[in-house]
């Protein structure tokens, strides 16, 4: 019997790289993974893969992708009065480059 084989993992192609990344992290934890693990935090939209994210690093900051990790962040509830909402649910990504790239945020 023949064992499936899964399908290697595409890219979206509707989003184009500079759809991908929405903005960069700059945090306290953001800067010190820059500067000591080189690994960037970026906002990204919901439906990129870890595919798609690291072919928007690579041509937008001419750069090395090593590791892509992804995070799911989930909408925190919010009261006002009487109202209960949420705020938006997003999508974290944490690129780590090659030992030799980095990114000039500013």
């Amino acid at each position: 019997m023949a064992v499936p084989v899964p399908p290697s993992p595409s890219l979206n192609p509707r989003l184009a790289p500079h759809q991908v990344i929405l903005r960069p992290l700059v945090t306290e934890k953001g800067m010190h993974r820059a500067t000591r693990h080189n690994a960037y935090s970026f906002e990204v939209v919901a439906e990129a893969t870890k595919a798609d994210i690291r072919r928007a690093v690579e041509e937008m900051f001419s750069v090395k992708v090593d590791k892509v990790a992804v995070q799911n962040r989930i909408g925190k509830m919010r009261r006002s009065r009487l109202r209960r909402t949420s705020t938006k649910a997003w999508k974290k990504a944490v690129v780590k480059l090659k030992p030799d790239f980095k990114i000039n945020l500013f």
